[in-house]
């Protein structure tokens, strides 16, 4: 029943932009897509997520979820950089963490971000698609101290979100109806604590385009609903738009049972 009424929330509610709240970077929910914030877009916010799509890094005994913040800013056109911080629980037991720790979240694990737009849709022919590069955490300083840098799966690394891709997107719009957002990538996971993995993602959206001639078409219009295939698991999800576009809700349902959701916060710089 929880499942259902957070899906029929999901048809009631409305979003302008395709971020992927969840994970500090514009996308789909986790799979990652071509679509870019408009030039000097600023985005921050901050979620509560199940531990279970996660690196074991993250995961309790004592509880089964965790939380991140994040800042973001599309610095050009074709660039965006993020910078995403998810804390991590110190269970009591812990020989990591001091006893006065123990029962908390005390510390977090910080994770930078970059997407590169290599072609606009659109550049050469109508049908052509968008085309992304993308990266996150591709390298950390040792866990061991000294400032010495590593990356990937290697000892002492504390690359705990690494994963790159190559991913490709395309719309299709019908008139007075509303716009269907086809995507897919490549994707390699390299995370420390999380399966490795080496395989394609798919995902579509839908955002509705009604003339707003009533309170309903209004309510409706931007409406952005999600499924995906992120390489991993198969989400479900929305987006949600608060006082336009300003302030957006995101939940979604990891897998088809694990919630997550959480605020995304937006501020257009020219």
């Amino acid at each position: 029943m929880k499942r259902i009424l957070l899906l029929a929330l999901g048809c009631s509610v409305s979003l302008w932009a395709d971020a992927q709240a969840l994970m500090g970077t514009t996308g789909l929910l986790h799979a990652p897509t071509a679509d870019m914030q408009r030039d000097k877009t600023f985005l921050f916010g901050g979620n509560y997520l199940n531990t279970h799509p996660l690196s074991t890094h993250f995961r309790s005994r004592e509880v089964g979820y965790t939380f991140n913040y994040y800042i973001n800013i599309t610095m050009f056109p074709w660039l965006e950089v993020s910078y995403i911080c998810t804390l991590v629980h110190a269970d009591h037991g812990s020989t990591y963490f001091p006893e006065q720790s123990w029962g908390k979240f005390t510390n977090q694990d910080r994770v930078f971000s970059a997407r590169l737009r290599l072609w606009k849709e659109g550049w050469w022919k109508e049908w052509t698609p968008q085309i992304v590069l993308g990266l996150d955490d591709p390298t950390s300083h040792a866990d061991h101290g000294g400032g010495e840098l590593v990356s990937g799966n290697t000892s002492g690394s504390n690359n705990y979100a690494t994963r790159y891709y190559l991913a490709v997107t395309k719309h299709l719009n019908f008139q007075n109806i509303g716009e269907w957002g086809v995507h897919a990538a490549f994707v390699y996971g390299n995370a420390k604590g999380m399966e490795h993995y080496k395989r394609p993602s798919f995902g579509i959206n839908f955002r509705f385009a009604f003339p707003e001639t009533s309170i309903i078409s209004k309510a409706a219009n931007g409406l952005n609903l999600m499924a995906e295939y992120d390489a991993r698991t198969c989400n479900v999800g929305f987006e949600y738009s608060f006082w336009k576009d300003y302030v957006n809700l995101v939940a979604e349902l990891n897998n088809g049972k694990y919630f997550s959701g959480g605020l995304v916060f937006k501020v257009h710089l020219k």
